[in-house]
């Protein structure tokens, strides 16, 4: 029964490696990497202390499900995990976005502007952060040059 547990968490999480982006994989900091992302891609950045990473698992699922819809947006997701995160990125976090260390689990949907639209303290569900972007002026604009 243990081995199951772990089997299915092990394939959901090499699943989740091909649209989520780690922090702890970078040698940029963070501010680097969401520097390179702006003006051109829109960020999930989710964060997530280690006693609570099923928050993190569980919001990494539900946007695995997505990832078509994420590529439309041009949005990329980047997860934190707190024991991950080097001390210069975790003042970046509390400066910058207003990280209280203590929290669970917090997402911000940052804009290619770099601005953040909303900040999350749960997860949630994608059709909900879907909504918000599409109606950001910038992603209207985008989606007309489409039509």
């Amino acid at each position: 029964m243990r081995h199951r547990w772990l089997i299915s968490l092990t394939v959901i999480l090499l699943g989740l490696i091909l649209v989520m982006e780690s922090i702890a994989n970078q040698k940029k900091s963070l501010k680097a990497i969401l520097d390179e992302k702006k003006d051109h891609r829109r960020v999930l950045l989710l964060y997530g202390r280690d006693d609570a990473q099923h928050y993190l698992l569980e919001q990494q699922e539900s946007l695995n499900e997505v990832r078509d819809e994420l590529n439309e947006r041009e949005m990329d997701v980047l997860v934190i995990v707190a024991s991950t995160l080097q001390e210069p990125d975790r003042q970046f976090l509390m400066q910058h976005y207003k990280l209280v260390p203590s929290e669970d689990f917090i997402a911000w949907l940052i804009g290619k502007d770099g601005g953040i639209k909303q900040t999350f303290k749960k997860p949630v569900a994608p059709q909900e952060v879907f909504k918000l972007v599409d109606g950001m002026p910038m992603r209207q604009q985008e989606m007309k040059k489409q039509e």
